[in-house]
């Protein structure tokens, strides 16, 4: 696999870091869980909604093929234990709030003088010495100050939504990995590691060049009801159909315009369809609301199907993960206890991922990792019984 070879400290905890370096042991990385030594350690073993074996299942998605090193690094000597350890690795990572690696004597400076060669990511809010770098936030606060939740504001009440995908956290986890490959890429010219310091607000607002119309070329707040992504073009929006359900349309280009009211029996409207998004357009919205409403969903699909314009249909993650194009791209897989796992999206054709689907027990190889730092087997054990790992 991709990433045989590579050992990765992974401290961070939540999403954004676990999810990332979960990805990493899926190609092959030794990844190393570094759980603080509370009782708990790594938070979503506790929490959301659990399948019967009492396991959570986020945590079963973000911590399958890692080792667990349960240690105390307030300790002066569980805090030597992870250097040691990182001396040896690759790759390390934490998301604690800036400057608490720092104190506790586990931050970049103090590993890389252990080992020049280690690639170090901290993933953080809004950076690690910016204005806001000590404001505690998770991925709401995160989006709402990046300007991504004004963006969901209701085409009728005008009111901004709760995001349901946490977006800073996703796209800081795929930029942290981004960045930490390209690092070791590099690497392998110079023989030198690198810091990266990877900021949520940073990775979000990184992605907004298809809503960046208005700021940016008319110096203006976006108004997203008029917006051709959120509801202002009448080919990309949601349409509800006889029996409740509703149709996705996420095509404006004019041949997928012309194609469906063709089909319609409307061609008549193509020329609004030509129409920049908003107001423009509003009779053409107008049409497909009060059309789409004369038949149920499955109609629509047997219509729809042999038409070449961009539709779906709106389903719940229950429906989608029971759909057999799930599995097929390998995204849903099971345990030999028959539990749930979320696939690798990341698929090469001669190195395919190889995820391990076994999670690790808080604090299973704290031991093992103790002698791999070169601890003798009495002092692992002492270090297990005053609590530190």
């Amino acid at each position: 696999m991709k990433l045989e070879g590579v050992k990765v400290l992974d401290l961070s905890a939540f999403l954004p870091g676990p999810h990332m370096t979960m990805m990493m042991a899926d190609h092959g990385a030794d990844v190393v869980m570094v759980e603080p030594a509370n009782g708990t350690g790594e938070p979503t073993r506790v929490l959301g909604e659990k399948t019967e074996d009492g396991t959570s299942v986020w945590f079963r998605n973000i911590a399958r093929g890692k080792r667990s090193l349960k240690v105390d690094l307030k300790d002066p000597e569980g805090r030597e234990l992870l250097l040691k350890l990182a001396e040896t690795a690759d790759v390390m990572v934490e998301a604690f709030r800036p400057g608490v690696v720092k104190r506790l004597g586990v931050d970049y400076e103090a590993v890389a003088a252990r080992n020049p060669n280690i690639v170090y990511c901290s993933i953080s809010a809004f950076g690690q010495d910016s204005s806001l770098a000590k404001k505690p936030a998770h991925d709401v606060a995160v989006q709402a100050l990046a300007g991504l939740i004004d963006l969901n504001r209701g085409r009728t009440d005008h009111q901004p939504t709760l995001p349901n995908v946490p977006f800073a956290d996703a796209s800081a986890s795929l930029m942290a990995l981004s960045a930490i490959l390209m690092a070791l890429f590099r690497r392998e010219t110079t023989g030198e590691g690198d810091y990266i310091d990877l900021a949520m607000y940073d990775a979000a607002i990184a992605w907004t060049p298809n809503v960046l119309g208005p700021t940016f070329g008319e110096d203006r707040s976006p108004r997203p009801k008029e917006m051709r992504s959120f509801g202002g073009s009448a080919l990309t929006n949601l349409y509800e159909t006889a029996d409740g359900e509703f149709l996705a349309f996420a095509g404006p280009e004019i041949k997928f315009a012309t194609n469906l009211l063709t089909a319609l029996g409307r061609p008549d409207l193509i020329d609004i369809a030509k129409v920049p998004p908003g107001p423009g357009q509003a009779d053409l919205h107008a049409y497909f609301a009060e059309t789409f409403k004369t038949k149920t969903l499955a109609e629509w699909q047997a219509f729809l199907e042999p038409i070449d314009c961009a539709w779906s249909w709106v389903r719940d993650l229950k429906e989608a993960f029971q759909d057999p194009y799930t599995e097929e791209r390998g995204m849903i897989f099971r345990d030999e206890q028959g539990h749930r796992h979320v696939g690798a999206p990341i698929k090469f054709m001669y190195e395919p991922p190889q995820p391990n689907p076994k999670i690790p027990e808080f604090g299973e190889h704290s031991e093992a990792l103790a002698r791999e730092a070169g601890l003798s087997a009495e002092a692992a054990a002492r270090l297990k019984s005053k609590g530190v790992i």
